[in-house]
């Protein structure tokens, strides 16, 4: 069975990250209210971006992953999809990893 990791547009332009095995499906669920209590007050929602993934741990790392995320990052996710897949590549996303190492090189 296929996973999806997908992020969506709200209502009031913020953008939620979820999993799912049926995208179409979901989004339904979401725009009825019957999806997750964050997308509730904010209908309708659109789909922005979707990627599959290998199982459903998978999808939960990189769904896990994506929320780490700052909205700046997600934007450029956004503006450049092809990144989504660094999201999903096995250890922290390259933005996080630059984002410690900056960390590091101030602490020193």
């Amino acid at each position: 069975m296929a996973w999806f990791v997908y992020l969506a547009r709200c209502a009031d332009d913020t953008l939620y990250c979820g999993i799912t095995n049926d995208v179409d499906a979901r989004l339904v669920a979401h725009n009825a209210g019957k999806g997750a209590r964050y997308t509730r007050a904010r209908r309708p929602i659109e789909l922005v971006l979707a990627q599959r993934c290998a199982n459903k741990r998978h999808a939960m790392r990189v769904e896990y992953r994506v929320k780490q995320l700052t909205r700046a990052q997600k934007q450029a996710l956004l503006a450049a999809p092809q990144t989504f897949r660094d999201v999903t590549k096995p250890g922290r996303p390259a933005s996080a990893r630059s984002a410690a190492a900056s960390r590091r090189a101030r602490a020193s």
